[in-house]
């Protein structure tokens, strides 16, 4: 079989986001999300207007360190970087589908136009809902900035190796 066959027939999906910093509530999506897909590529956005605690570079990195405690046998886990429409970048990893989590209407009323748009974008290529787990429905990568850059307890909800870089992050910013 070729790769192109063996891509079209893979259910190979991406989790896109700014993921700065990841969350136990995007690993909780991603760890409901392997029995769905064959491949998961978690997406990290360059978007500099975000004004990130960190660079694409040490996002990725993060991430791949974390994704080890979280793998399964049954779907691989991917970390790339990308710029640009989401659907444009999903087309050209051939996935079939953009997770996508929503903690609250709010999200879900933001979420359903970017699906939309998505969709008309790329047809063929579908949005897949999960909802947030209950003790993650309040936690976002903006908040936990927030509440750690104040001196808050983030512990819980973001990875430990993730509160470790946050510590070095503002260490090195004084």
């Amino acid at each position: 079989m070729s790769e192109k066959d063996k891509m079209k027939t893979m259910r190979r999906a991406i989790f896109p986001g700014s993921f700065d910093p990841m969350t136990n509530g995007h690993l909780d999506i991603i760890k409901r999300s392997l029995s769905l897909f064959d491949e998961i590529i978690i997406a990290v956005l360059n978007n500099p207007e975000k004004k990130p605690m960190f660079s694409v570079e040490e996002r990725c990195a993060m991430i791949a360190e974390i994704l080890p405690e979280i793998e399964d046998e049954k779907c691989n886990l991917v970390v790339d970087s990308f710029s640009g429409l989401t659907a444009d970048f999903a087309r050209k990893t051939g996935s079939v589908a953009i997770i996508r989590g929503i903690r609250a209407v709010a999200d879900y009323e933001y979420e359903l136009r970017m699906a939309l748009m998505n969709r008309r974008l790329e047809p063929e290529i579908e949005t897949v809902f999960l909802m947030a787990a209950e003790e993650y429905s309040y936690v976002s990568s903006n908040l936990m900035k927030q509440v750690f850059t104040l001196g808050g307890r983030v512990e819980g909800l973001i990875p430990k190796i993730v509160e470790e870089k946050m510590k070095e992050n503002v260490k090195s910013k004084k």
